[in-house]
Order: C-alpha cells, then sequence, then structure tokens
C-alpha cells in the first residue's frame, strides 16, 4: 500500500543518478530479477513506454495483453500490480467479495482490508486474479497490501495470519510460472525473504528501514525500491551501496520518475 505522501506539496529537490543492468535468467525457469536492475512503476495515466529499462511493473487490470507484448518486444519484463490484501470497489471482480471478507478503509478512495484469514473464499479469488496475469503474458506479480496485520484492518490479524496469507499469494503466482514480490511487510522478510523473489518497498529511507531488506539482496534478489518525499540525493548514495532499484515517485504513480 502507498504511504499517504504528507509532503506532496513541497517542491523536491532532484538529483539524476544511473541505474545497473538486469541479469538474463537460465532458460527454462522463473525470471529471477537481480540486485540494481533498472526499473519503471507505472499505475496510473496514460503508459509511457518508452522508458529505457529491463522491467516495467503495471497495472494488472488497467492493462493489456497487447501492452504487455509491446513491452515484451522491446525486450522488457512485465510485472503486475494487483492487490490481494484490499477489496477495491473500482475492479470489475468488485462484486464477487462477499461483505464478511470487508474491513475498514485502508486510507485509499474505495479501497477496504480484507480478511485474511478466509482463505476459502480468497485464494479462488486471487486465483481468478493470478490466471489473468498470466493470459496476459505477465513475467511476475506486484501483489499489494500484504501487510494488513500490522494496521487497523477491523479483524484481529496475526502474523502467522499474514504469513500464511502471503505464502499463498507466492504460490499461486508460482504455480503459474510468475514470479512474485514481497511488498513492503519488512518485520516479515526474514521468514519470508525464501518464498518470494523480489521486494518491493516505499518509502524505507525515509523511514530508516533500508537496511532490513539486505535478506533479498544478500539472496542475489531484486528490491525495487522508491521514495516520494526526499530528494534523491539523500537516499540514492545508500541505494547504490545497497544495490536497491531505487526511483524518486509522484504518490499517483504516473509516468514521472527519477532514478538512481
Amino acid at each position: 500500500m502507498r504511504r499517504p505522501a504528507a509532503l506532496f506539496t513541497l517542491l523536491l529537490l532532484l538529483a539524476g543518478c544511473t541505474s545497473a543492468p538486469d541479469d538474463k535468467p537460465e532458460s527454462g525457469k522463473r525470471w529471477q530479477p537481480r540486485p540494481g536492475v533498472a526499473w519503471q512503476w507505472q499505475l496510473s495515466g496514460r503508459l509511457d513506454t518508452s522508458v529505457d529499462v529491463p522491467v516495467y511493473d503495471i497495472d494488472g487490470f488497467d492493462r493489456s495483453k497487447a501492452t504487455v507484448t509491446a513491452l515484451h518486444d522491446k525486450g522488457r519484463k512485465v510485472i503486475c500490480y494487483i492487490s490481494t490484501g484490499a477489496w477495491e470497489d473500482f475492479r470489475p471482480d468488485a462484486k464477487k467479495f462477499p461483505k464478511p471478507v470487508l474491513g475498514k478503509g485502508n486510507g485509499w478512495k474505495g479501497e477496504r482490508w480484507l480478511d485474511i484469514r478466509r482463505t476459502d473464499v480468497l485464494e479462488p479469488l486471487m486465483a481468478t486474479r493470478l490466471d489473468m496475469c498470466r493470459a496476459k503474458g505477465f513475467d511476475a506479480v506486484e501483489p499489494d497490501n500484504m501487510d494488513g496485520y500490522q494496521n487497523d484492518t477491523g479483524f484481529p490479524l496475526k502474523p502467522a495470519d499474514q504469513l500464511r496469507y502471503n505464502r499463498l499469494v507466492a504460490e499461486l503466482a508460482h504455480d503459474r510460472g510468475m514470479s512474485v514480490g514481497l511488498k513492503n511487510d519488512l518485520a516479515q522478510i526474514p521468514a519470508l525473504a525464501s518464498d518470494f523473489d523480489f521486494a518491493v518497498n516505499e518509502q524505507c529511507a525515509q523511514y530508516g528501514e533500508c537496511d532490513t531488506l539486505k535478506p533479498f539482496i544478500k539472496a542475489n534478489k531484486a528490491v525495487f525500491h522508491v521514495e516520494y518525499e526526499l530528494p534523491t540525493s539523500r537516499f540514492c548514495p545508500d541505494s547504490r551501496r545497497l544495490k536497491l532499484s531505487s526511483l524518486l515517485k509522484k504518490p499517483e504513480l504516473g509516468a514521472w520518475r527519477k532514478s538512481c
């Protein structure tokens, strides 16, 4: 879940920085993005396919198979963004979620936390979403809202509930031949790093949390990282040291970006 940008109206002091190339996976295996690979994350607005990077992370519902194919034709890997831990009233499958699994709002308009304990209900719904990602040709999945147990969801979620659910999501993605990233959920990285192929993190530099992502880097797995409020001069030096794939983005996650 994107953290609200309290200082969004401030002018950000921007400094350019460079990105490392991707490593090509062995034939026949799931794609494994490596530390430092450059990427673009765009979830809103008209998709800009001209950014010269090896990895794109885009919305799974909003983008078509033709778009994924076009990105592949340019030699890019493509990640499918979907929410697995929160309900969104604007998605085409919204009415398929029964009311008992819908909790409190998560801070974003039209979104509510899900009762991740109810895997009997959520597993088939998420499997269908991942089938969509696979059918469109995505290489990987970014499942969002994977840390409900740390939030006021309206349900008495425990760390064990989150571990079970996150591993279920990872298994569903792997069963479909796609890689999968752990979104935020920093406290459970030691337990989950082996279950996921990469990490996606928001604002670890702002909150002094980037060192907690080291297990992914040590395992030669990429960490796709964004900041919203810090200038690149404040986080890029550490990002290079840690081999994070870091971007400065605006909170709406349009095409605009500054990379490290």
